[in-house]
C-alpha cells in the first residue's frame, strides 16, 4: 500500500483544526474567501428579505380583501375591518421577528461591502478599522442586532402604519356611509355586547400607540444603511 503525505494526517490535532487560520496571512486566499463568504451571505439576505415580502403580501391582500367584503353590501358587518387590523397586527409581529433575523445576514454583507469593495474600489482605508475581528466573533457568537422595538417601528414606518390608516379610515367610512339615518355613529359602532364608545375608544388608543412607535424619535442601532453609526454604538450592538 502506497503511502503518501496524508499519513501523518491527524484530524484531532491543531493544526488540522485550525486549518483555515493559515488563509489569514495569506492575501490572495484570504480575498478568494471573502468572495466566496459575500455571495453566501448574500444569498441568505435575499432569503430573508423575499421572506419579509411575502409576509407583507399576505398582510395587503388579505386587508383588501375584507374590506372589499365589508362594503360589498349594507348587512355586511362593520367589525370584519376590525379583524383585518387584528390579523395585520399578526403580520407585523411575524415580520418583525424575520426582520431582526435577516438583519443578521444584512449587516454582515455591509460590512464586508464597506471594508473590501468599498475600499477595494477607492482605497481610503477601511470603516470599521477591527471588522475583521467584528465579522469573527459575529461568526462565533450570533446575535440579533436590532431591538425589537426598533425592527418594529422600522415596518411600521416602511409598511404598516399606512396599512393600518387605510384601515381605520375605510372602518369611519363604513360605519358613516352605512349606519341608518336614526342611529348615530357612536352606537353604529357597536360589537355587541361592546358599546360603540369602548369600541372607538380601543381603536384609537390602538391606532395612537401604533402612531407612537412609528414616530419612534429614539437613537437607532442598526447599522450600514446608508448614514454614519453613533461613534459610542459598535457594529455587534
Amino acid at each position: 500500500m502506497a503511502h503518501g503525505e496524508d499519513d501523518d494526517f491527524e484530524p484531532e490535532g491543531r493544526h488540522e483544526r485550525e486549518v483555515a487560520a493559515e488563509l489569514a496571512d495569506q492575501r490572495a486566499e484570504f480575498v478568494g474567501l471573502m468572495q466566496h463568504f459575500y455571495r453566501g451571505e448574500l444569498g441568505r439576505t435575499t432569503d430573508w428579505r423575499a421572506r419579509i415580502d411575502r409576509t407583507t403580501n399576505w398582510a395587503v391582500g388579505l386587508t383588501a380583501t375584507l374590506i372589499t367584503w365589508a362594503f360589498s353590501a349594507a348587512d355586511r358587518p362593520h367589525y370584519i375591518i376590525i379583524g383585518s387590523l387584528a390579523a395585520v397586527t399578526i403580520f407585523l409581529y411575524i415580520e418583525t421577528r424575520r426582520y431582526r433575523i435577516y438583519d443578521i445576514w444584512r449587516s454582515r454583507v455591509r460590512l464586508v461591502e464597506e471594508n473590501v469593495f468599498a475600499n477595494a474600489a477607492d482605497p481610503e482605508g477601511v470603516v470599521h478599522e477591527q471588522w475583521r475581528e467584528l465579522l469573527a466573533d459575529d461568526l462565533r457568537r450570533p446575535t440579533l442586532k436590532v431591538p425589537f422595538l426598533e425592527a418594529l417601528s422600522r415596518r411600521l414606518r416602511r409598511v404598516y402604519f399606512p396599512l393600518m390608516t387605510i384601515i381605520v379610515t375605510s372602518w369611519g367610512f363604513r360605519i358613516a356611509i352605512f349606519s341608518p339615518d336614526d342611529v348615530d355613529a357612536w352606537e353604529a359602532a357597536t360589537i355587541d355586547p361592546v358599546p360603540g364608545t369602548l369600541v372607538v375608544a380601543a381603536v384609537s388608543l390602538f391606532y395612537l400607540a401604533m402612531f407612537g412607535i412609528t414616530v419612534w424619535p429614539a437613537e437607532r442601532l442598526a447599522m450600514g444603511e446608508k448614514r454614519e453609526p453613533p461613534e459610542h454604538v459598535s457594529w455587534r450592538e
